[in-house]
């Protein structure tokens, strides 16, 4: 990574996970400017300016003696430190429409409406897995469809539906690829170019489940 990002930037994230012995290695890079990539006899110099983060408090993890206070000055050069998502809930509907148009295209589905009773539900969540929870939040509704029904003032409701989550695998595929064929209009070739996946699966999984595979007018 250092070898490729020469002259540029590396992002570290969780730096906090890395394990001491790598950490060694770390620090000695950025001390020395320099490397041995893997096979080679020589060293070689890297310029790399690094960007680290963690959901951890480093300093903590310092005093608990997993991880390197000489390594943590080093990093801790300029110190940024972001709210958790629970202390700027007014970020939750930017950070949704992020994720949303994002995710929308990746999935192959139309994004969802948000409401100002979902957004007031969410806001009302600790959410103590942060933008990460957040983003899943969104994923999981965009493949089911819609956001949970039940009430979203209940911190269990807004990260996780009990109901979602016991339905089986089948079930959640099934409507994942019925979205994403209703978002290409009923264009199966489409569907499956979107779905990654050969027309002929496509079709065998709509005849598996007893539903119409007949062409859409715009494939006729």
């Amino acid at each position: 990574l250092f070898y490729y990002a020469h002259g540029g930037t590396l992002f570290l994230d969780e730096i906090s996970e890395l394990p001491l012995p790598m950490q060694t290695r770390l620090l000695r890079v950025l001390e020395e400017r320099k490397l041995r990539p893997v096979g080679s006899e020589r060293e070689i110099p890297v310029d790399v300016r690094i960007i680290a983060a963690s959901n951890r408090d480093l300093a903590a993890e310092v005093a608990a003696g997993r991880f390197r206070q000489d390594l943590y000055f080093r990093l801790a050069v300029v110190d940024i430190r972001i709210p958790p998502l629970r202390e700027r809930v007014e970020d939750i509907p930017d950070l949704m429409r992020h994720f949303m148009e994002m995710l929308s295209l990746q999935l192959g589905v139309a994004p969802l409406q948000l409401s100002h009773g979902l957004v007031s539900g969410l806001a009302a969540y600790a959410w103590p897995g942060n933008v990460r929870e957040l983003r899943n939040f969104v994923e999981r509704s965009l493949i089911l469809g819609a956001f949970p029904a039940a009430s979203l003032s209940s911190a269990s409701t807004a990260a996780t539906s009990a109901d979602d989550d016991s339905l089986p695998l089948e079930v959640v595929e099934k409507r994942h690829i019925l979205r994403v064929v209703e978002a290409c209009g009923g264009n199966k070739s489409e569907a499956a170019r979107r779905l990654g996946v050969s027309r002929k699966t496509l079709e065998r999984k709509f005849a598996d489940w007893g539903e119409d595979t007949r062409p859409a007018a715009a494939e006729v």
